[in-house]
């Protein structure tokens, strides 16, 4: 009844939680790029589990909020570059909002586990406290509109020595594991389980899983010579634009690729002005970009079919057209479309204005045959999605190619940040990625996560690299979705049997 009554009871005062979690904020911002440094991610999460412990619900929701308000206001700050505060505002408002409503459950969680399950609080208490905590990522990153899965635990050890567990559990198994670790280290704090050594070894043999775990393994199948093209080309909303003043400074980066060996040229999001199935002009620069290095071109434009806007990659080949699409699955509310767009235009005219056109999310899948090599993409920010990662790879994608445009947050952190998914992409699949961006930063990814080649920012040129390719599918491919599901199961519903215990013993 003791450790009961005590459990009730928060650790620290409410002013002093809410200061505590604004620092965690400030610390999970800075394990993400440009700081990257990934240890802090998990004294952050210490510092929310210590200061929701105890919570009542209101101020739970506060906690949470002040965390989630600090975090995403640093984090994507890049969101105001060119279009002023206000969407920069909403989404940091949005997201912790929804942020404190979330990790409420944990709260509960460190209230009414302990009171019904007293003797398995050491283990069992931080595993549903850490599915709590990943049913929290799978929320902001499914609702509202699609989601926002940009701040996930699990994106933060890209280049960290936790990143091989994502190979055999996917991103969201790491984010569990890793709040997994650290609230056992409150318990083995709480409890002095270093008093009795055994009681440690859950904490040791999950620390030591996760730093010594291997890349789950995937199958050598040869060979791919890519060439990335970076055009840094008036790609922005704000750019001045010149009648396909972006195509031809893709063309004159591909320049250098003539007279080389070249399985495959890619060009990034938004490398193309015109939408060649439209535009004989645009079509017609495309079949000379192919006979001139004697390969095909993944490339990327807004397309129409029908009444229908979409943002779709195509592979253009000799013949002057190209008849594999693959159209972007999650356009982005409020940058590719509007949702709600009568009630949004009354609050901000001039900002919902300068959205014209209204992307329709694909349908296709997010893959191209170069002969026998499966290619698998993702268009921009759906590199944050794990479902086209894995729609890719399960297809058959060898090797992914994600497309980017970053001309709109120039001089930012967002293409650290988008790069580092992609990294950790490449290390969950254990795949090579290609990354090109408009204006940079693009990478050649070997499957274990390290660069092979590297363009800077605002810098025009081409990469070209023997790509490895592998088959097979990892672990993490394979098992992640049902890891999620049995997060999203257990999690609540533990908190749910435990919270109906709890009232019946009162």
């Amino acid at each position: 009844m003791k450790e009961s009554v005590a459990s009730a009871r928060p650790l620290v005062p409410l002013w002093a939680a809410a200061w505590m979690s604004a620092v965690a904020g400030l610390l999970m911002n800075l394990a993400f790029p440009a700081a990257a440094i990934w240890p802090l991610a998990l004294v952050a999460v210490a510092l929310v589990l210590v200061s929701l412990e105890g919570r009542k619900t209101w101020g739970a929701v506060l906690v949470g909020s002040v965390y989630g308000i600090v975090l995403f206001s640093l984090l994507v700050s890049w969101t105001a570059r060119y279009l002023g505060p206000v969407p920069w505002i909403a989404l940091s408002v949005l997201e912790a909002a929804l942020t404190g409503v979330s990790l409420m459950l944990v709260a509960l969680a460190y209230r009414w586990l302990p009171r019904v399950w007293p003797k398995a609080r050491a283990v069992l208490l931080p595993a549903i406290v850490a599915a709590l905590w990943t049913v929290h990522e799978l929320f902001l990153g499914n609702w509202p509109y699609g989601g926002f899965p940009w701040a996930r635990l699990g994106m933060t050890q890209s280049e960290g020595p936790f990143a091989p567990v994502a190979s055999w559990v996917g991103v969201s198994g790491l984010s569990f594991l890793m709040v997994f670790v650290v609230a056992l280290s409150i318990e083995a704090v709480r409890l002095r389980t270093w008093r009795r050594p055994i009681r440690l070894a859950p904490l040791v043999v999950t620390v030591l899983v996760m730093l010594f775990v291997p890349l789950f393994p995937t199958t050598d199948a040869g060979g791919m010579r890519i060439a990335a093209v970076q055009g840094n080309g008036t790609t922005g909303y704000f750019d001045e634009r010149v009648d396909y003043g972006v195509i031809d400074a893709q063309m004159a980066a591909t320049e250098k690729l003539e007279g080389e060996k070249v399985d495959l040229v890619v060009w990034p999001e938004g490398g193309v002005d015109y939408d060649p199935f439209q535009d004989p002009s645009t079509a017609r620069r495309l079949t000379r970009v192919v006979s001139s290095v004697d390969a095909p071109l993944l490339a990327n434009t807004a397309t129409k079919r029908g009444e229908k806007y979409f943002n779709t990659s195509f592979l253009w080949t000799s013949d002057g057209t190209a008849e594999q699409l693959h159209d972007k699955r999650h356009p982005v509310p409020f940058g590719e479309y509007v949702p709600d767009r009568a009630f949004f235009y009354a609050l901000a005219p001039d900002l919902i204005g300068l959205i014209g056109r209204e992307y329709t999310p694909g349908r296709n899948a997010p893959l191209v045959k170069v002969g026998d090599v499966g290619v698998g993409l993702a268009i921009c920010f759906d590199v944050i999605y794990d479902e086209v990662i894995r729609e890719g790879v399960q297809d058959g994608a060898q090797v992914l190619v994600f497309q980017t445009n970053n001309a709109d947050f120039r001089g930012t952190a967002e293409n650290l940040q988008q790069l580092s998914f992609a990294r950790m992409r490449a290390i969950e699949t254990g795949r090579s990625v290609v990354n090109v961006s408009t204006v940079g930063t693009s990478q050649v990814i070997r499957p274990d996560g390290t660069t092979v080649a590297s363009l800077n920012a605002d810098e025009a040129g081409a990469l070209l690299e023997d790509v490895e390719l592998r088959s097979g599918l990892t672990a993490g491919v394979l098992l992640g979705p049902w890891v999620q599901l049995l997060l999203l199961v257990t999690g609540p519903g533990a908190l749910v049997a435990a919270g109906l215990m709890a009232r019946r013993r009162r």
